[in-house]
């Protein structure tokens, strides 16, 4: 055999090579064999890295498992998904996802879910004399801009029939904010579990305002986003992470005080805080974008915060769901 008939098999076998591995790919439903996720100091996303049954079950599956974070808080993991370095967004507020869908990322929503009870706090100092929504007036509090903490203090603001203008929002972002409150240059904080919660207990603090008793219909949720190509191309890969981020929230619920346990080794707190969690038991429930139902109830929340300026314009969230077949 001469070195040219000697090369032209070889790339003839190469090239059936590549063309069976990509047919392979895409008779998975998927165009590539690794996935990486985003995770944060809590949530399902650090029980699944922490845990790791998450990355053999997708190995299982022949999909490599890349971990990066862990990232404050939802808005970075979506720019981290937009710039090509992540491919999930990691389980965060829809209400900054919605901002970030009118600004004009390429991203849609491949899955939804709540969890209950939920724990989203407004807190001020016990020494501070603020003791009621009414003696926010004239003070200053930190949220999140277009995030859980704007909203609900938005949403406060309004049940109390105080005018917005009557309080200084500042925005800072939870890195920021925490110490922030800690050091009284601002007078509340509007903000999430656990850093509410640690908060609450580190600085002396008592609630203001609890989202799970004082909000009158729930405005925002937890989402997954990935780009729109990825979503298409990929729609059971997808579906495979989405599966075992299930499991994970089963595996959560039946195991409140092992999977508190992974959170309070993260978040560092108290194991008095980590036994209330632990008590909580919070159930996950888990939405797909093909289910018309809270599609709706997540469009009249895009419109309540469009409609006070917490977003900035309208949106159809239809619009912006992942095809069915991919989730």
């Amino acid at each position: 055999m001469t070195d040219f008939t000697r090369r032209r098999v070889l790339g003839t076998s190469l090239a059936a090579l590549t063309a069976t591995t990509i047919g392979g790919r895409e008779a998975l439903g998927r165009t590539t064999d690794k996935v990486r996720l985003t995770w944060g100091p809590g949530g399902l996303t650090l029980l699944a890295k922490q845990r790791g049954v998450l990355e053999k079950r997708l190995a299982d599956q022949s999909i490599k498992l890349e971990w990066l974070g862990p990232f404050p808080n939802h808005a970075p993991t979506m720019q981290a998904v937009v710039g090509g370095s992540a491919d999930f967004s990691f389980g965060g507020s829809t209400t900054p996802a919605l901002a970030s869908l009118i600004a004009g990322a390429p991203l849609v929503f491949v899955q939804f879910f709540e969890y209950n009870p939920r724990t989203t706090a407004i807190i001020a100092r016990d020494d501070s004399g603020i003791n009621s929504i009414e003696d926010l007036v004239g003070k200053s509090v930190a949220v999140n801009r277009s995030g859980l903490g704007e909203f609900l203090l938005v949403a406060a603001l309004e049940k109390h029939k105080i005018d917005r203008s009557k309080v200084r929002f500042v925005y800072l972002n939870p890195p920021d904010a925490a110490p922030a409150f800690a050091a009284g240059k601002v007078d509340a904080w509007a903000m999430w579990s656990p850093g509410v919660d640690i908060s609450r207990e580190q600085n002396k603090a008592h609630d203001l305002f609890l989202e799970a008793r004082d909000l009158d219909f729930q405005i925002d949720y937890t989402s997954f986003l990935t780009t729109r190509d990825f979503a298409a191309q990929n729609p059971d890969l997808v579906r495979a992470v989405i599966e075992g981020l299930k499991a994970e929230g089963d595996w959560a619920y039946d195991n409140p005080v092992e999977a508190e346990t992974i959170a309070q080794f993260e978040g560092k707190y108290s194991t008095e805080l980590r036994d209330h969690f632990a008590s909580l038991r919070r159930r996950y429930t888990f939405y797909s974008p093909a289910d018309t139902t809270f599609v709706a109830g997540l469009q009249r929340a895009a419109d309540w915060l469009a409609d006070r300026r917490v977003l900035p314009e309208h949106l159809k969230v239809a619009d912006f769901l992942a095809q069915p077949k991919a989730v």
